[in-house]
């Protein structure tokens, strides 16, 4: 993949986070906040921090499938001064601000966060990640489209940008020592904690030295389990987390959003919510790709005769559980596999169809938060935990089997819809995520193992079969 170039960026902004850093001789110059009144009856959140620090809020204003935070996102500026905090408003560009009609919503989005800055009375910055994230994550995102497997861009900007350069800019460059963001999720760590710790350096290897990370902090879900994000944050590194504050963790978004709402930031929640995938956002998808992978034709092949039923522009249009696009057929048809060498694509007359359930799978090697692996799975080779491989889908109970390579086989407890390689498998104890592997390998599909069953049930066919032992006469 080539480097970044301005060339390459055309498309919409991204966005930022939350920092603390001492009031001592730093860049941001910090002024003092009026207490903001919060609504009566607002749980506790926190405490605060030792005197002498400064907290910097880093913004989330193009929203994306991970952060819904048009309304939300402006509430941690708001909480900070009601706790002694100081704030710093930080407008992070992750993706060039042109979209396909020519229109600049970076500059909308970036009005937005610095009114609220001024309503705050804090300083407002700008930082760009644009080239960062071309090579980090949208190199990535199309190579995996490539390889025809399914990414997700989100999991990746949170892991390489947020969480990484933006970070250590937070720290190293305006002098922070925590950040914050609107995320919903939670840590095991109190904030009054992260101004106690001192800089531990994580040791690189296959496996972290469990004798040198010791009080690893949790990754836990957010109170408003429908809103919870920890899927988006599942590969952030302990260091990140040590370093990370989540003033939403103890809230639901609606009350969130009453808030935000007391405290007149109405132009941010009049703002629609984004559902799209991180930087394309609500663009046509099919559009978009083609502005960056070449075209490669393929035919659409039903699963169950293997005829020709229609042609496509390239696999990578495509993911697991998607309605195919074919003309001049009156039923629907879903895509079950695909195959990259030959370009076809395999499809099924049913959403429901048993060639798109299966209940095994492979991973790349593990993320795991907090411990690496966990114990139990160190000593027995095998745990039971829960998984998930879309944001908001249920919980689904699996048992993992540890691999030397440090990768794991996720056996489930039933075959579930349209499992995606590519996508993450995240993994969950209770309310802790322990950790996430990207999807690499699937194992055989319910229809695959009942025409293997028929098969050999078919008198027929054990007839060829045992033909075809028989010795050449």
């Amino acid at each position: 993949m080539a480097p970044w170039s301005r060339a390459h960026a055309q498309k919409g902004p991204r966005p930022a986070l939350l920092a603390l850093c001492p009031e001592t001789p730093r860049p941001l110059a910090p002024r003092t906040l009026a207490p903001l009144r919060l609504p009566a009856g607002r749980p506790a959140e926190g405490s605060s921090p030792p005197p002498g620090w400064t907290l910097v809020q880093f913004w989330l204003w193009t929203v994306s499938a991970s952060h819904h935070l048009w309304g939300p996102a402006c509430v941690p500026g708001a909480e900070p001064p009601g706790t002694g905090y100081q704030v710093t408003g930080v407008f992070m560009k992750n993706w060039d601000t042109l979209d396909e009609q020519g229109v600049c919503s970076a500059d909308k989005d970036c009005e937005d966060a610095y009114r609220v800055c001024q309503k705050l009375d804090i300083p407002f910055h700008q930082v760009s990640y644009v080239k960062e994230y071309w090579n980090e994550v949208f190199s990535y995102l199309l190579n995996e489209y490539e390889l025809g497997r399914t990414p997700n861009p989100d999991i990746m900007c949170n892991k390489h940008i947020k969480f990484n350069y933006f970070l250590h800019y937070a720290l190293d460059n305006l002098g922070a020592n925590a950040v914050a963001t609107g995320h919903y999720a939670r840590t095991s760590l109190e904030d009054e904690e992260i101004f106690q710790q001192k800089p531990i350096k994580i040791p690189q290897g296959l496996f972290r030295n469990r004798f040198e990370v010791r009080n690893a902090v949790k990754l836990l879900k957010g109170a408003d389990h429908w809103k919870d994000q920890t899927f988006f944050l599942s590969q952030i590194s302990q260091d990140a987390l040590r370093r990370t504050i989540f003033p939403l963790g103890g809230l639901t978004k609606d009350f969130v959003k009453k808030i935000a709402a007391e405290h007149g930031f109405h132009h941010v929640l009049k703002r629609k919510e984004s559902m799209g995938i991180c930087f394309i956002g609500e663009r046509n998808f099919e559009n978009f790709i083609l502005e960056y992978l070449e075209p490669r034709p393929g035919n659409f092949v039903s699963i169950e005769d293997n005829k020709v039923i229609g042609t496509h522009k390239g696999c990578f249009l495509y993911t697991i559980g998607q309605r195919a696009k074919l003309s001049g057929l009156s039923e629907a048809w879903f895509v079950v596999e695909k195959d990259t060498t030959s370009g076809d694509i395999f499809v099924a007359p049913s959403t429901e169809h048993p060639a798109l359930y299966r209940d095994l799978l492979r991973t790349n090697r593990v993320h795991w938060i907090a411990e690496e692996p966990p114990a139990e799975l160190i000593r027995d080779k095998m745990m039971e935990c829960t998984f998930r491989f879309q944001h908001q889908m249920a919980l689904v109970p699996c048992t993992l089997t540890l691999n030397q390579d440090g990768t794991v086989w996720v056996t489930l407890v039933k075959p579930i819809r349209a499992l995606t390689p590519g996508q993450f498998a995240v993994f969950y104890k209770g309310d802790e995520c322990l950790g996430s592997g990207k999807i690499m390998r699937l194992g055989p599909s319910v229809y695959t193992l009942q025409q293997g069953k028929s098969r050999e049930q078919d008198p027929r066919c054990v007839l060829a079969e045992t033909k075809k032992l028989e010795p050449a006469t």
